[in-house]
Parts: C-alpha cells; sequence; structure tokens
C-alpha cells in the first residue's frame, strides 16, 4: 500500500504493527470469540485459586454508587457487570435473534420446524433431569441453568473442525442456538423476575413504546436512543424484572429494514451528483465541494443499511471480544480450595446441572431431531448426516455464558451457586469433548 493513504491502523508503527493488525488478524478467525471466552474463565479460576484470591473477591463485590439527576445507583462491580455490561450482550443477542427471524433460516416455518424442535427437545429434558435430582429441595428453583447453550463456544469448537463439518450443520447449530437463546430469555423473564414494581415497569413499557413510535416516524439519531436506551434498562432494573431484558425489547425492536432501498439509494445518489457538478463551483472550494458532497452520499449510504445490520455490525466485536470474557472473568472464579470435591461429586445440584447438560441436550436435540425429520416436519441440511447431528447435540452441551448467568439468578447462596458452577464447568468441558469427539469422525454425506 502507498505510505501517502496509510491510515495509523495500517501504519508500520510499532502499536498498530504489533498489537492492532495481529488482533483484527485473530479476530476474523470462527473460533476466536469461543478461545478468548477460554482464556478469560481460565483466568478467573486461577485468580480466585491464587494468593491474590481475596482481591479478586473484594473487587467484584465494592460498591458503587452513581447518582444523575433523579437517577440513583448503589451496585456492586459485579452487578454492573451481570446487570448493566449483559443488557448490551442481550442486546446483541435480540438483535440477531430478530435477524434470524424476520431474514435468516427462522423466518419460514418449514425451515425453522427442526431447529425449534431441536431447541426445545435440548431446553426440555435437562430441566427435568436437573428438576429429578432436586425436587422438593431449595435448590429446585436452579432448573434453568442447564438449559442454554453458549454459542461461542458451540460455534468456535465446530469452527476448528473445518470441513468435517458442513456447512449447513453449523447452520444448524447456530440456528439450534437462536432458538435456545428465545427460550433462555423466555425463562429468565417468567421464572427468574424477583418482586415487581408496577410503576417502574410501566414507565420502562412507555419508553420502549415511546422507542417504537420513534423508529415508526423514522427517527435515526443516536443521540435520541442512547439516552432512551439508558433510562429503560435503569426503570427495567427498578421494577424488578431482570435489567438485561431491556437489552432484548431493544434489539426487537431495532429496525430491519433500510430507510432507502436499492432504487431511493441509486436516486438520491445521482440527485446529488447532478446536483453539485464539479465545472460549476462558485461559491466553495474544490475540496469543500468534495466533502460537502461526500458528506451527504455518506448519510444516504448509511440509511441504506438497516439499523440492525449497523448496530449488530459495530457491537458484536464489542459483545464477544469485551463484555462476554469480562462478564466470565468475574462469574467463572470459583474458589476451588473451600470446596470438597468428593461433594461436588455427590451434590444434587453439581450432577443435575452436569447431567443436565451432557446426558440432557445430547438426548433431547437428537431425538427432538429425529421426530421433526421423521415426521415430516424438517428435513436435515444438505450434506449433514445423523453422526453430525449427535455431535452438534453433544456440543450444545456447553452452556457455559447465559448457564452461569441464569446460576446467578437462581441461587442467593454463594455455596450453592458454586455447586452448580462445578456442574457447569464439568459438563460444557465434558460435553465439548464428546461432541468434538463424534464430529471429528463424522464426514459429509456427499463423501460417504
Amino acid at each position: 500500500m502507498d505510505s501517502r493513504h496509510r491510515t495509523w491502523a495500517t501504519s508500520e508503527r510499532f502499536v498498530p504493527k504489533t498489537f492492532i493488525r495481529p488482533f483484527v488478524r485473530f479476530s476474523r478467525i470462527e473460533a476466536s470469540s469461543g478461545i478468548i471466552l477460554l482464556i478469560a474463565a481460565v483466568l478467573a479460576i486461577v485468580w480466585a485459586n491464587s494468593a491474590w484470591s481475596e482481591t479478586y473477591f473484594s473487587i467484584l463485590h465494592e460498591h458503587l454508587d452513581i447518582s444523575f439527576f433523579s437517577f440513583h445507583l448503589d451496585e456492586s462491580v459485579l452487578d454492573l457487570i451481570n446487570d448493566g455490561l449483559m443488557a448490551i450482550f442481550f442486546f446483541v443477542v435480540g438483535l440477531e435473534i430478530k435477524r434470524e427471524l424476520v431474514l435468516g433460516d427462522l423466518r419460514e416455518p418449514k425451515a425453522a420446524a427442526l431447529p425449534v424442535m431441536a431447541a426445545l427437545g435440548g431446553m426440555v429434558l435437562p430441566a427435568l433431569i436437573y428438576f429429578a435430582f432436586n425436587a422438593g429441595t431449595p435448590a429446585a428453583h436452579g432448573w434453568g441453568i442447564p438449559m442454554a447453550t453458549d454459542i461461542a463456544f458451540a460455534v468456535g469448537i465446530v469452527a476448528l473442525l473445518g470441513s468435517r463439518v458442513p456447512s449447513g450443520a453449523k447452520l444448524f447449530l447456530l440456528a439450534v442456538a437462536i432458538a435456545d437463546d428465545i427460550g433462555a430469555i423466555a425463562v429468565i423473564a417468567i421464572f427468574y423476575t424477583s418482586d415487581l414494581e408496577a410503576g417502574y415497569l410501566a414507565a420502562a413499557v412507555a419508553g420502549l413504546i415511546v422507542v417504537w413510535i420513534a423508529s415508526k416516524v423514522n427517527i435515526r439519531a443516536m443521540w435520541f436512543y442512547v439516552p432512551a436506551a439508558l433510562v429503560i434498562w435503569y426503570f427495567t432494573l427498578e421494577s424488578g424484572v431482570h435489567a438485561t431484558l431491556a437489552g432484548v425489547a431493544l434489539g426487537f425492536l431495532t429496525p430491519a429494514s433500510p430507510l432507502y432501498g436499492p432504487k431511493e439509494f441509486d436516486e438520491r445518489s445521482r440527485a446529488i451528483l447532478d446536483q453539485y457538478p464539479v465545472d460549476d463551483i462558485t461559491t466553495m472550494s474544490a475540496q469543500e465541494h468534495a466533502d460537502y458532497e461526500a458528506m451527504l452520499l455518506s448519510d444516504i449510504a448509511t440509511e441504506s443499511v438497516a439499523p440492525l445490520n449497523r448496530m449488530e455490525h459495530k457491537l458484536v466485536a464489542w459483545s464477544s471480544f469485551v463484555i462476554v470474557p469480562i462478564f466470565a472473568l468475574a462469574n467463572a472464579g470459583v474458589d476451588f480450595r473451600d470446596t470438597s470435591f468428593g461433594e461436588a461429586a455427590t451434590s444434587r445440584i453439581a450432577l443435575g446441572v452436569a447431567l443436565g447438560l451432557i446426558v440432557g441436550k445430547f438426548v433431547g436435540i437428537s431425538v427432538a431431531s429425529f421426530g421433526a425429520v421423521r415426521f415430516g416436519l424438517g428435513k436435515l441440511p444438505p450434506g449433514t448426516t445423523w453422526t453430525h447431528v449427535l455431535g452438534l447435540a453433544a456440543v450444545a452441551g456447553i452452556g457455559f455464558t447465559v448457564s452461569l448467568f441464569v446460576a446467578g439468578l437462581a441461587f442467593e447462596d454463594p455455596h450453592m451457586s458454586e455447586l452448580a458452577k462445578v456442574g457447569i464447568f464439568s459438563g460444557s468441558l465434558i460435553s465439548g469433548i464428546i461432541g468434538s469427539i463424534i464430529l471429528s469422525r463424522s464426514r459429509p454425506r456427499s463423501e460417504l
């Protein structure tokens, strides 16, 4: 590249050459987000079991008092991560779900039937297995923990297996995980909501209605939506409904169609170019003319991309490489020095979670998929065999991120939460290993 056209990020300076460009190349690897998440989880466990463990836990439980006009927050660092940063993660999840429902594989009922039924089987059976171990005990409330699939880890493992897993099978796993997310969001909203404050809830709903109206009358300015989102998030937090659901709702409300279609984009762009011809510049310099014209064209080009796509493009990297790793760092730290492995191995909580993920996901997804195909409700993706389905069903038992999230909602007792995390770690690890072995032995249907 000509040095005259280099930007700072593409220059040969030390920081971009040593850090920026290598990270950009790494982030383009399909498994990269899963690798970063694994590193954050391992770091949390090592830190929590090191000589500096007291520092780890004291940082997380440090309280921050934030006041802005009549809004007041007094939350711990851990709560701000789980309620605040994770709202952005769930906003991205909401965007992904809406994209799939409006534009993707889930928009057609027949195409959506197989992954939706598979996801349903993979949610119900794990919950039943956990409940069978813990029915009648205070731990029964944690039945939602093994229901979730961690997209980053699951997709990362499948990506590392390369061509052994056909693209249709990868898309099937993604669709199952997204349908799984819809179920997890519903479970959190219905079963893991504390005492409701009707006034705050009504205010949050009113804020969402205002945002919906604004999108319908084509208000596009971020200076309007960002403050509105923060106010809605605050009202949701104070209402007793988990604040992350505000992110999901805002994701669903984000328009999936652009302001200008291809024809309008072409017409408006040509109109600007014709309105300011280069040989008719009288009141502005050539550079001023070019800048003004470029600004107008940039606005039209921006509004020719759907807000949903724009927001997802802007936030997905922040969600995958910053927010979720911070969440893992804050929530995966279990001090095993005070945990009896004998107790964990026989704990109903740990066993219920682990077997829910390992057995429940594997059997639930496999049987539901077979039933959907057997009764003509769906068909396997191109190149996908039943061996692939079995492998993907096992990989779906990696429930790391959302399982940790639900565990934090289900248990106020730290000891019960730690036992659940032991189950999550062991269940996710075994599921990943089993799935990798099955998928590594599979071949696309065309090669059989």
